[in-house]
């Protein structure tokens, strides 16, 4: 069998899993999600180094949920030199709770945490202290890499162990899944796949939520159809008081 049809049964086979075996677990969390828009409370999303992709891919674009606020530190982000940097200071202990203080939260908001380990401290951190503020945390994880890993936390605790609502993204323990026959690493990372499917899934069940209370849908249109730009400088406006990101 080639590579890239083993890449894609792999990736097949997770998806597969997650709509199988989590749709109630999305559900739980886009339950949470409606929850705070209706209160007038914020979302935001992390993710440190490639697990931030998935922050990326989700807000301010066309399509997505207009209230994702993220939670971005350079530091942090691929675009940072050297980019080993990152490795470095997501193992600082207390920057998560540095980063989170960066933002307005307050009690009754939501935080989406992606980390494919859940062992670093930066995730860890930035988990335990939205909870002491009262916020809500949903983490996207590898539940079978993190089970199999120590914490680098001083509280021996790993990213599912201090969070609401655990999503497991049924990758493999290093991500990656491709054998190659000449080398002893796997190719091919799930979790960017994955967890984007995750996102917008669960996004997906938020606007079935809204939609059955015949509430506003705040998603934004592309800005390369015409009338885009207007509809989403409406959109802004109308929901203010949860954008943090403008």
């Amino acid at each position: 069998m080639s590579y890239l049809k083993q890449y894609y049964q792999s990736i097949d086979a997770i998806l597969t899993r997650i709509v199988d075996e989590q749709e109630p677990t999305l559900e739980q969390a886009a339950s949470i999600m409606e929850k705070a828009v209706q209160n007038g409370r914020s979302l935001f999303l992390f993710g440190a180094s490639h697990a931030g992709i998935i922050a990326e891919d989700a807000f301010y674009r066309a399509g997505g949920l207009a209230l994702f606020n993220p939670l971005f530190s350079p530091a942090l982000m691929l675009n940072v030199e050297p980019v080993t940097l990152t490795s470095q200071l997501e193992r600082l202990e207390g920057y998560g709770k540095i980063i989170l203080n960066s933002k307005p939260v307050q009690a009754g908001d939501v935080v989406f945490i992606h980390s494919v380990s859940g062992r670093n401290p930066v995730a860890i951190d930035l988990a335990i202290e939205a909870k002491t503020r009262g916020m809500h945390v949903i983490s996207l994880t590898n539940l079978t890499y993190s089970k199999d890993v120590t914490s680098r936390h001083s509280s021996g605790k790993r990213l599912f162990e201090v969070s609401d609502i655990v999503i497991d993204n049924f990758g493999e323990p290093g991500d990656a899944t491709v054998s190659i026959e000449s080398l002893s690493q796997k190719v091919a990372p799930t979790s960017t796949i994955s967890g984007s499917f995750v996102i917008h899934s669960i996004v997906l069940k938020l606007i079935e939520k809204l939609e059955a209370k015949g509430k506003d849908v705040p998603i934004f249109r592309s800005a390369n159809l015409d009338g885009g730009d207007e509809y989403n400088a409406t959109m802004m406006a109308r929901y203010k008081d949860q954008i943090h990101y403008m």
